[in-house]
């Protein structure tokens, strides 16, 4: 599953097997350590979350269901194939939720069974030994939303089935079904046993009006007509997957088809479920995909393990994507026009959800608390495409905001170890720690036994475990394995450790040996680190690589040079989760700049050199040329510090690159730099070129919030001829205009947009706010035609909507109770004054303000007065 809100969104260099053991260092050095190296003591967990008990082995799930949308219910049968793990016996224990439970049989006779507390307990025939398989059916009833249902900032809902929009009560919203099964919610649509080490093959006859189009896992074998006008798909799942990875979709989707060849020569169905309107962009938005399976497929050394790869997008997701098997759900956030794409696309998240195919639908994470078997590879894959697909800059950039994601999520939310048995929730688990700091762990694991170790790793474990539950001792013995390494101490370390270091690093020279000094000062409770770190010196003899460790509070090594040392790279692989400061002369900053290869170190580089150095300058207008976008956006922060002769210069390069730089966030990033640089005239007529000719909306929001800073009437003009703009990006920049500089005429665009497709998720949140801002801004009759829209959306929008519309109203109160305040001090005025017309106009405010007061009230006590209880686990 890729987490949307949180996540900053987290690839193939020939790299040398690396030795291993802290007396086989390449090249020669002395090393000096203040402290041995101690092991920190691992806490005994207070609730420790096992993996769940296997009493019963799934075998085969077939499903036969159709849907009563007026009380969005799920009709449905099942007949379940199973028998005892090892143990013989007489009973069968099944996860349902929120069912009516209408009958139990086995072969035509009527079982004994007892439901309560969403657990369904059926009474066998007899007592079953591990060699017997038995068949139940079960007829049921699923009532999703009849039963209380929770949620988290990873999944917002686990109500599992979901009906959207299923009676048509909402315009330009297409009614639809779809399920979201992870962590443990496909057991209210069918029985099953819901944990992530259960695995089943399925089969699904899913019947709707045949006007609805279908998706579910497998292959599609038969599409029937019914008599009634209905119409039966039937869709089977040879191969055993999880019961969270099963999946359905119905509404009237467009299917727009794609191939991926296999080595063998067959083709392989791609397709993406889509929207009508949407149907001449899907392959816009997905058509990396077939591409990405090959890759992935030849660097795993295992081929895309399932029979058909969907991907389809839906209304009112309660997450970002799902890596159901063979039919991937996004949120409708993924939807974007081909201009759109010009900004952003979700490559990452589509690389993400395809990888898990490997990395959870084929090997699955036994428990919760291993998740990051599954998350940590998908994340990881982000890195892999990027590499492959953009290059090493792109991907180690990407790299760079995935361990700030890390980092700022445990600053947030706490550090735990990443195998973490004892979570308060299982849905703890889809944090930073899972996601990001997995994905970098195993980027290290990479860079420390190599390539060639790591991948033929991946795929012994992928090979081992195909099919199987597995946890994190199965990785490492995978590895093991290949490498011929005992890696207890690096999974001890990472996976059942918590934190990360922080280094200092400090540098000293004679005339024949380098000394680095490395002074581990993160929190106490982390323990000390075990680091194998490549360092790079650059001496008259070029650049010399070699491997060292830094085990202790303090280490120093010493390595042999020769001649001038012209700079020292710490961490050449630019490989290490931490955080780091090293102390450096800006002369070896300036040698770093022109000589490394990687981005992290390169942009270190920029960042660090002074701007009192004589090479600042220089390297600041490189920098504006460079190939990789980020560090000409980087350098663009520099030119307020440069001399005069390189500060016209900088600002000449910076027109042309507003107008004409190939990657859009830079353009944006030139565009916001001249605002304060260059004069007004100038300004408005670079932000009007480029409002009026660049075909960016990132750009021309950026575009027009610096044109109505100079010129506001001239900004509220254009903005009306965008208003019909069909991109969601372009109208939250409209919005944040109108916020500001707009009067009462503008509460029918927000009204408009509100109701639209144009603007949903994240970006219907930034209207909202803009509205809120723009309201409080306006008398009361404004005001309150807002009511209905914070109501609608409260109902209507999800989790993030209900989080914030409370906070918005409660704004808009605030600002009334102010306003009635002045109001008072007006009456009283005018009373005094004996102006009649005044105290009327003064009263006739105030009572206006007081009315919508209560109704900003009642709105208020028809909130939950406990969010959190009502809406989390």
């Amino acid at each position: 599953m890729k987490k949307i809100n949180y996540l900053v969104a987290l690839v193939l260099v020939a790299c040398q097997p690396k030795h291993s053991d802290k007396e086989n260092t390449v090249g020669k050095s002395n090393t000096e350590t203040t402290t041995s190296i101690e092991e920190p003591k691992q806490e005994e967990p207070k609730v420790y979350h096992a993996s769940r008990t296997v009493l019963t082995d799934l075998i085969h799930t077939k499903l036969e269901v159709s849907f009563d949308w007026a009380k969005s219910w799920l009709i449905g049968k099942e007949t379940l194939q199973a028998k005892p793990h090892y143990y013989a016996s007489s009973e069968l224990i099944l996860d349902a939720k929120g069912m009516e439970i209408k009958s139990v049989s086995m072969a035509g006779k009527a079982c004994i069974f007892e439901y309560k507390e969403d657990v369904l307990t059926i009474q066998l025939d007899k007592k079953y030994t591990r060699d017997e398989n038995y068949t139940v059916v079960i007829d049921y009833i699923s009532k999703p939303d009849e039963r209380k249902t929770g949620g988290s900032s990873a999944i917002t809902s686990d109500k599992g089935l979901y009906f959207i929009n299923p009676r048509g009560e909402e315009p330009n919203k297409m009614p639809q079904i779809w399920t979201q099964g992870e962590t443990q919610s496909n057991s209210v649509w069918f029985p099953t046993i819901d944990s992530p080490n259960s695995k089943t093959k399925e089969e699904i006859y899913i019947t709707v009006e045949d006007k609805y189009t279908t998706l579910s896992n497998g292959k599609l074998i038969s599409s029937t007509k019914n008599a009634n006008g209905t119409r039966t798909d039937y869709w089977k799942q040879d191969l055993a997957h999880a019961p969270y990875l099963f999946m359905m979709g119905v509404g009237e989707f467009k299917i727009v088809k794609d191939t991926y060849k296999r080595p063998d020569g067959t083709n392989m169905e791609v397709n993406y479920y889509v929207e009508p309107e949407w149907e001449k962009d899907a392959k816009a938005i997905f058509g990396e995909t077939p591409a990405m399976i090959g890759f992935f497929s030849q660097l795993l050394g295992v081929e895309y393990p399932w029979d058909k790869y969907s991907q389809i997008i839906v209304r009112d997701y309660v997450s970002g994507a799902m890596e159901n098997t063979g039919a991937v759900v996004f949120g409708e956030y993924a939807y974007k026009t081909q201009r759109e794409l010009l900004d952003n696309n979700d490559n990452s998240t589509i690389a993400h959800e395809l990888f898990h195919h490997w990395f959870g639908d084929l090997v699955t994470a036994e428990s919760w608390s291993n998740l990051t078997l599954n998350e940590s590879f998908a994340n990881y894959s982000q890195f892999l495409w990027d590499e492959h697909r953009h290059g090493l800059d792109e991907a180690e950039y990407q790299a760079i905001q995935e361990a700030d994601g890390y980092f700022a999520s445990a600053e947030q939310g706490g550090y735990h170890n990443l195998v973490w048995f004892d979570y308060n929730s299982r849905e703890d688990m889809f944090d930073g720690h899972s996601y990001n700091k997995g994905g970098r762990i195993l980027h290290m694991l990479r860079k420390y036994i190599g390539d060639e170790a790591f991948f033929l790793g991946l795929k012994n474990y992928l090979k081992q475990n195909q099919f199987k539950a597995a946890e994190f001792h199965q990785l490492r013995l995978a590895f093991e394995d290949v490498s011929g390494q005992d890696l207890n101490w690096f999974f001890n370390q990472w996976y059942l450790g918590k934190g990360h270091p922080t280094l200092d690093v400090s540098y000293k020279t004679d005339a024949t040996t380098v000394s680095v000094t490395v002074n581990q000062k993160q929190k106490a409770q982390f323990g000390l680190f075990k680091l194998p770190v490549d360092v790079t010196v650059y001496d008259d003899r070029g650049a010399t690589t070699t491997r060292h460790w830094f085990n202790d509070e303090s280490t120093t090594v010493s390595i042999p040079t020769q001649g001038t040392v012209k700079n020292v790279i710490f961490d050449s692989e630019a490989m290490l989760l931490g955080k780091l400061e090293e102390h450096k002369d800006a002369s070896w900053y300036a040698f770093q700049w022109n000589n490394s290869k990687h981005f992290i170190h390169r942009q270190n580089a920029l960042k660090k050199v002074p701007s009192s150095s004589p090479d600042a300058g220089k390297i600041a207008l490189e920098g504006l040329i460079d190939p990789f976008w980020d560090i000409r956006a980087t350098s663009i922060d520099k030119i307020g510090k440069l001399s005069n002769d390189n500060k016209t210069a900088a600002i000449n390069r910076l027109k042309k690159m507003a107008s004409s730089d190939s990657v859009s966030a830079v353009r944006v990033a030139a565009i916001t730099a001249l605002a304060g640089i260059i004069s007004a005239p100038e300004l408005e007529q670079l932000c009007t070129d480029a409002l009026q000719k660049d075909q960016s909306y990132a750009v021309m929001s950026a575009a027009l919030t610096q044109l109505s800073k100079v010129n506001y009437k001239s900004a509220l003009e254009i903005c009306k001829r965008l208003e019909s703009e069909p991109s969601a990006k372009m109208q939250t920049g409209v919005a944040m205009i109108y916020a500001k500089y707009g009067d009462a005429d503008q509460m029918t665009y927000f009204e408009n947009v509100l109701k639209s497709n144009s603007v949903q998720g994240f970006d219907k949140i930034g209207v909202l706010n803009s509205m809120t801002f723009f309201a409080s801004r306006q008398d009361t009759r404004i005001q309150k035609r807002a009511l209905p829209i914070y109501e609608k959306e409260y109902k209507t929008g999800g989790m993030y909507a209900q989080m914030f519309v409370p906070q918005y109203i409660g704004y808009l109160r605030d600002n009334l109770l102010n306003s009635i305040e002045k109001y008072k001090v007006e009456e009283e005025k005018a009373k005094k004054e004996g102006n009649t017309n005044a105290t009327d106009i003064a009263r006739g405010k105030r009572m206006d303000a007081e009315a919508l007061v209560a109704d900003y009230d009642k709105m208020i006590a028809g909130f939950p007065k406990d969010e959190k209880s009502e809406k989390g686990h």
